[in-house]
Parts: C-alpha cells; sequence; structure tokens
C-alpha cells in the first residue's frame, strides 16, 4: 500500500522531503502563533475552549466550541457564563455566575487569622459563586476548599458558540488512536505532497 509512496519519496531526494517536512512545522508553528496571539488579545489563556459535559443544557450542549474574552477592568455580573479553573483541577469548567461579592482586602485583614477574607489577595477583589445551569446545587463542591472564585480563577467570559464543532475535539480525546492516525496521515501527506 505505501510502496508506491515509499518509491515516490526516493525519487523526489532529500532536500525536497527537507523542505516538505520545514512547510508542516511552519503550518503548526502557525497555529500555535495564531493560539497565542489571540489570546494576547482577549486577555485569556485559552481563547477557545470546547463544551465537555451536559451541565449548561440547555444554553451550550456538549461539544459546542465557545469563544472567551476577558477584559481586565470589566466587573463580571450575575448571570455571565463564565470559564473558570480552579486550583489543581486539570479541566476547565464553564457555568453561569450566581451571585457575586466585591471585597476589600487590607493587609491587615491578610494578617488575622480570625479574618474569613484572609485568605484572599491584599486590595479589590471580586468573588463569585457559579453553578451550572442543569445542575440542581451550586459549584461550592468543585471549588476544592475555596469559598468563592476569585477573578484569578476566571478564564474567561462566553461571548460566542459555534454548536457541535467541538466534537472533533471530544472524539480524539476519548479515542487517542485517531488522533494518533490523523496526525501521521497528515504527516505524511505534507511529506508526500509535491508543490
Amino acid at each position: 500500500m505505501f510502496a508506491d509512496e515509499l518509491k515516490s519519496l526516493r525519487r523526489l531526494g532529500f532536500r525536497h522531503v527537507l523542505l516538505q517536512i520545514l512547510n508542516f512545522a511552519s503550518v503548526l508553528t502557525s497555529g500555535l502563533m495564531l493560539w497565542k496571539g489571540l489570546g494576547l488579545f482577549f486577555n485569556t489563556e485559552s481563547p477557545i475552549v470546547v463544551v465537555l459535559s451536559g451541565s449548561m443544557e440547555p444554553a451550550f450542549y456538549r461539544g459546542d466550541l465557545l469563544l472567551l474574552t476577558n477584559p481586565p477592568n470589566a466587573r463580571y455580573q450575575t448571570g455571565d457564563i463564565t470559564v473558570y479553573k480552579v486550583p489543581n483541577a486539570e479541566i476547565p469548567i464553564v457555568h453561569r455566575v450566581l451571585e457575586t461579592h466585591d471585597i476589600l482586602v487590607s493587609n491587615s485583614t491578610r494578617k488575622s487569622s480570625k479574618d474569613p477574607f484572609a485568605k484572599y489577595a491584599a486590595g479589590p477583589n471580586q468573588l463569585m459563586l457559579t453553578k451550572g445551569d442543569n445542575n440542581h446545587v451550586d459549584d461550592i463542591e468543585l471549588y476544592q476548599g475555596l469559598d468563592f472564585l476569585e477573578r484569578r480563577h476566571i478564564i474567561g467570559k462566553v461571548r460566542g458558540f459555534l454548536p457541535y464543532i467541538g466534537y472533533v475535539t471530544i472524539a480524539m480525546n476519548d479515542f487517542p488512536q485517531l488522533k494518533y492516525a490523523l496526525l501521521g496521515g497528515l504527516g505524511l501527506l505534507a511529506l508526500i505532497q509535491r508543490e
């Protein structure tokens, strides 16, 4: 099956194969640069996120692709749909803001062991409680010991979505062989392409 492709690779020569490898690397680095550029422009570590569960149905379904922004000076309001990541958790969570609290933590508050706000960073803070639209209870159990989310836990606010586009990502995570076959196929196509 691959005998013809191997013969054509030998015919093309080392320089052509090297050029194809460099073209493939160029495409990959362009994608990475685009990702990082979008992250800088929208002020978020991840400008695009895929919904992995049904906790936000009917607003978003599993496989929807979400577009995020995280304006540095904007406050989050009750009802905003946010993506957050708590410490020691790998997967970001997409849920709606249920309530917000604005607090000002002073340095003296931080030194007090009895003050409930001593664990928060000094300065103005916005604390948030979230909940999935399809869940019966709020997310305190997901916060891993935190009472509220802080602004630093928020990856971004949902500004738009593309339905079901993210199923490709879900399929590649659920079936790693598919991911390796796809990457291998793309690499092979890049090598045997004659342009």
